[in-house]
């Protein structure tokens, strides 16, 4: 019998078994550089940073959360306010599930309805599966930096995905900007 899963906007109740999962990941894993455990304030401050133009969803399975995935300022320039970074973590002993797929679709859909021009993966080379989930969802690599991360006394390299999206131009400048107008066919 295959599973169902559920993907919902999470919840500040949610926060506690979205920490569990990542930590797990903080232990034991290179697929996130942070080396001490996230704090249930930090992550209730992180949360509390989202929402809006910056989801988190979870997939349940039955009232269990299995999985989460969140949709995150790229850059604190404001040039950058079209594009997103997203992450997706899925509880270690859910993997080859699909929930991963589940996760990363919705977020690409919710992306779009919010007007984002793109999304940006940063991943460790080491962690294959998640480069072919994004390759699978139309990512392209962009960009790998050698030996930028260090963790479990090893040197670590990130490849950059990106995945543009057909997000309408925006038709106004941002508050106080000038748009600059053509008189004539000179630049």
């Amino acid at each position: 019998m295959k599973n169902s899963y559920r993907i919902r906007p999470a919840t500040e109740s949610d926060l506690a078994a979205i920490n569990d999962i990542y930590n797990h990941y903080v232990l034991n894993s290179v697929c996130t550089y942070q080396e001490e455990l996230e704090s249930l304030d930090d992550r209730r401050r992180w949360f509390s940073q989202h929402g809006g133009k910056h989801p988190v969803i979870v997939a349940e399975a039955g009232r269990q959360v299995v999985g989460w995935g969140s949709l995150s300022p790229y850059h604190s320039r404001s040039a950058y306010r079209h594009t997103v970074e997203n992450s997706v973590y899925v509880h270690h002993q859910q993997h080859r599930r699909g929930i991963g797929s589940l996760l990363l679709k919705d977020l690409i859909v919710r992306a779009r309805s919010l007007g984002h021009r793109a999304i940006i993966a940063a991943i460790d080379k080491e962690q294959t599966a998640s480069v072919a989930l994004h390759a699978k969802f139309h990512f392209e690599k962009v960009g790998h930096f050698k030996r930028v991360g260090l963790k479990f006394d090893r040197w670590l390299d990130v490849i950059y995905m990106e995945l543009i999206l057909d997000a309408p131009r925006p038709k106004s400048p941002p508050p106080g900007r000038s748009v600059p107008i053509r008189l004539s066919g000179h630049a």
